[in-house]
């Protein structure tokens, strides 16, 4: 499914992706495969931002959203091995764990105001 915007909640563990438009949704996880080390630091993450990169390159807008810092080490990651489409990231939110339900209502919520800008035909 092609969908308009997407929002991804993650951690150094896991992202929880939303995809979505006016009247469709869904979901996917992709999990962090790089071993964990102690005092909370992580070995290279580039495969995971990759995988999280390839699952929202069709996208036209993306909100970053999570608890830690590994939202703001994507978008950096994104902006150096992915410049062609790093404009589609449009902001990095904290936040806790939400539900799935909970992260697209924070979403459509988020982007309504790019959708009265942009006059998106799709969120009217």
């Amino acid at each position: 499914m092609s969908t308009f915007h997407a929002v991804v909640w993650l951690d150094h563990q896991e992202a929880h992706l939303a995809f979505f438009d006016r009247d469709h949704a869904s979901t996917q996880r992709i999990h962090s495969k790089s071993q964990h080390k102690h005092q909370g630091k992580t070995t290279d993450m580039s495969a995971f931002f990759a995988d999280i990169a390839t699952a929202v390159k069709n996208c036209h807008e993306v909100l970053l959203t999570g608890p830690g810092l590994t939202r703001l080490q994507f978008k950096d990651w994104y902006a150096q091995h992915a410049s062609a489409l790093a404009n589609i990231v449009v902001d990095s939110i904290a936040s806790d764990h939400p539900t799935d339900a909970q992260l697209v209502a924070m979403a459509r919520q988020y982007f309504k105001k790019f959708d009265a800008m942009a006059a998106d035909p799709t969120q009217v």
